[in-house]
Order: C-alpha cells, then sequence, then structure tokens
C-alpha cells in the first residue's frame, strides 16, 4: 500500500490519474474538537481491480501540497467519484473553495437505481461486489501517526470497491436514462451555499417552541454571536454553548453577569470571559432592535388548509409511483411535502425538476381532479376522468 508523503509523488500520481476517465476519492477526518473538519486522509484509486492504482494521501505531511489534487479535481476530463460526497466536499471548499468536476456521488446514484434512500457503502460492496467491508477501524483516530496497517487496509477498500460500484451504476443510469436525475441532486453538493453557515443565518438551524419576533430576534443575535465565535476559533458550536441553553438564554433575557449566573444550561466556561460579555451583548442588540428589523418567521404552511382525503391519495398515488421507477419514496418527496400539496402549496421540490417527472405531474392532476386511482389486486392503477 503507497502512502503519498510529498508534493512531487502527488503530482505524479495525479498526472497518471488525469490519463484515465475516471479517479475514486474518499478522505477521513476529526472533526469532534474543532467547528471546521480536520482532514486526516485522503484514498484515491484509478481505473482496475487490484490495489496497484490506488494510494493513500497523507495530508499532515510536512511541507506537503495538495495543489496537484485540486488540479485534478478541476480537471474536467476526468470523473471524480466519491459516496457520500457532502462531507468530503465541504473540506475540499473550505480548504481551497475548490469542487471536484465533473462529480459522481455513488450514494446519489445508487437512489435513483432502485437501493432505497441514503443507501451505505457496506451494502452496495455486499450487493455490488459481493464482498464484505471490515469495519474495525472506522472509529480510530485518523490524526495518530503511524497508521496501522489495518488503518491502511480499511482505508484503501473504501475506494478500490468504489471502482466496481461506480461502473455497474453508471452503466444502469445509461441504460435507464437516469443521469440527470443524478446531476441535478449534484447541483446542491456542488453549491457554496451548501457550506456556508452565515452568522446572521445561523438562527434558522435552532429549533423554539415559539414563533414570536421578538423572541426570534433574541435567538438570532445568540446564534450570530456563537457562530462567529466558533468560526473564527475553530471550535464546534456546542463548545460555546448548546441550542438548548440558547433557548434558555433568549426567555430569560440576562442584563447582567450576576443574572447570567443562574441559567442553569450554560457551561460553566460560557459564564466568564468573552462568551459571557456576547452573551449579554447579544441579548442587549436582540431586545433593542426595532420590529421592522426582527426575524419573520416563515407561517405560510400554518394556514395551509390541509384536505386529508386529498394528503391520502396523494401518499398512495406516490407510493405506486415510486414502486413502480424503483426508487425510495422518502426520495421524492416527505409526508409534510405531501400535505402542503394537497394544501394548495406548489412550490416545493416534489413538482420539480425529475421528481415533477415521476410523480409531480400526477399528483398536481389528481389534485385538479383529472385523474382517479383504483387498485387492481395489489397495484395501484392511475385512471383518466
Amino acid at each position: 500500500m503507497k502512502t503519498i508523503t510529498t508534493t512531487a509523488d502527488l503530482a505524479e500520481f495525479c498526472a497518471q490519474a488525469a490519463q484515465h476517465p475516471y479517479v475514486t476519492v474518499d478522505t477521513e477526518f476529526l472533526r469532534e474538537r474543532t467547528y471546521y473538519s480536520k482532514l486526516c486522509l485522503v484514498q484515491l484509486a484509478m481505473p482496475g481491480t487490484d490495489d496497484s492504482g490506488a494510494v493513500l494521501l497523507d495530508p499532515l505531511s510536512d511541507g506537503i501540497s495538495l495543489e496537484p489534487l485540486y488540479d485534478l479535481f478541476r480537471d474536467t476530463s476526468v470523473v471524480k467519484v466519491f459516496h457520500a460526497a457532502r462531507q468530503d466536499l465541504e473540506i475540499f471548499f473550505v480548504d481551497a473553495k475548490v469542487f471536484p468536476e465533473p462529480l459522481f456521488d455513488t450514494q446519489v446514484a445508487a437512489m435513483v437505481c432502485g437501493f432505497g434512500e441514503q443507501v451505505g457503502y457496506e451494502t452496495l460492496v455486499r450487493k455490488i461486489c459481493h464482498e464484505g467491508v471490515d469495519k474495525s477501524s472506522r472509529f480510530t483516530d485518523w490524526s495518530r501517526r503511524p497508521l496501522s496497517e489495518a488503518q491502511k487496509k480499511y482505508a484503501l477498500a473504501d475506494v478500490t470497491h468504489l471502482r466496481q460500484i461506480y461502473e455497474f451504476l453508471a452503466e444502469k443510469l445509461e441504460e435507464s436514462g437516469r443521469a440527470r436525475w443524478v446531476k441535478e441532486e449534484l447541483t446542491i453538493l456542488t453549491s457554496p451555499d451548501t457550506y456556508i453557515t452565515a452568522p446572521q443565518d445561523a438562527w434558522k438551524r435552532v429549533k423554539t417552541r415559539t414563533n414570536s419576533p421578538k423572541f426570534l430576534g433574541i435567538v438570532r443575535e445568540l446564534a450570530a454571536f456563537r457562530e462567529d465565535y466558533a468560526q473564527k476559533r475553530n471550535v464546534p458550536r456546542n463548545r460555546v454553548y448548546k441550542d438548548d441553553a440558547l433557548v434558555e438564554l433568549a426567555s430569560l433575557k440576562p442584563t447582567n453577569h450576576e443574572e447570567l449566573s443562574r441559567a442553569r444550561l450554560l457551561l460553566r466556561e460560557a459564564r466568564k470571559g468573552d462568551i459571557a460579555e456576547g452573551i449579554l451583548a447579544g441579548i442587549a442588540k436582540g431586545v433593542k432592535a426595532k420590529p421592522e428589523d426582527l426575524p419573520k418567521p416563515d407561517r405560510s404552511r400554518e394556514k395551509l388548509q390541509v384536505n386529508p382525503a386529498l394528503a391520502d391519495l396523494l401518499r398512495v398515488l406516490l407510493k405506486a409511483k415510486t414502486e413502480q421507477a424503483g426508487v425510495a419514496a422518502k426520495l421524492i418527496a416527505p409526508a409534510s411535502d405531501l400535505d402542503a400539496i394537497a394544501g394548495g402549496m406548489r412550490n416545493v421540490p416534489a413538482l420539480k425538476g425529475w421528481r415533477l417527472e415521476v410523480f409531480g405531474t400526477d399528483a398536481l392532476r389528481l389534485c385538479e381532479g383529472k385523474i382517479a386511482l383504483t387498485a387492481n389486486g395489489n397495484d395501484v392503477q392511475v385512471v383518466e376522468v
């Protein structure tokens, strides 16, 4: 098992990889103690049936530059193949503002090829390669050196089996004409907005029991301070204070350190110093915010007049359509989107792109009374009205 530890060796490998139609890629990283993932290992493999074209890249080696790898990512003549690529892509985007192009994600491809929702790598190895994967090294510390032989073997298997999985799924997509579906799904993965959390928007990720604009105004400021603090110091946001403590602080609205000390859920480290000052400043800013500047929660779905019978019919239609198409129902539309369609909403993902083709068009026709559903044994069929 070859491990690349120099920029020159990485450049040599990438030059060889650039002569092939695709390269498989995976990473190992740590994130428990940092805001941003710490890249510990990159696995790469060129097409083949053995380990000769596969390498481990050690990004922790002294003086190594990943620029040759990023040049390969920019080479549009070589498909970059990942499985469940989101976290891998975030690492590369944060480090170099680069996305692999073109990108192929075998998890996304497997979903549209009938393997179910968010299918795991081990499942695909078992079903497509008819082999097993040793999981014993999955939760090891990938930042420690030297890596054990077991770690190296585990890591390399993540890209060697991926070659056969990619070739199988790419052929399936070609046969079914669904390559466009995968391309649509990947536009989200290759959008910078997917990986950028602006502090002023961080409040939208905090779950609260009230939508009062005044309350949310304080939540917004507390979430913004926490996000900014965590990003600048590269610490997990929960190490600053957790969501439940944030909501408690927004309810208590402490104005000084003595009142702040009464918060039950606040970590001891957050009761003093820069974090305590940031909390008090954020609360004061939220309290003083003008009504027109307060967050305006989306209440559009609260006002929906959902026809429960129509929602049930849409569920039956979705089940029938996804069984015919061989895709997971949850990939097309969650229950909340079916209720939204039954309530008259049309700006939902199920009514866009390839989902419109599979389900959305008939869903709209069902809502308009242009089609009906009939049962024939175990089969549900669509009939014109």
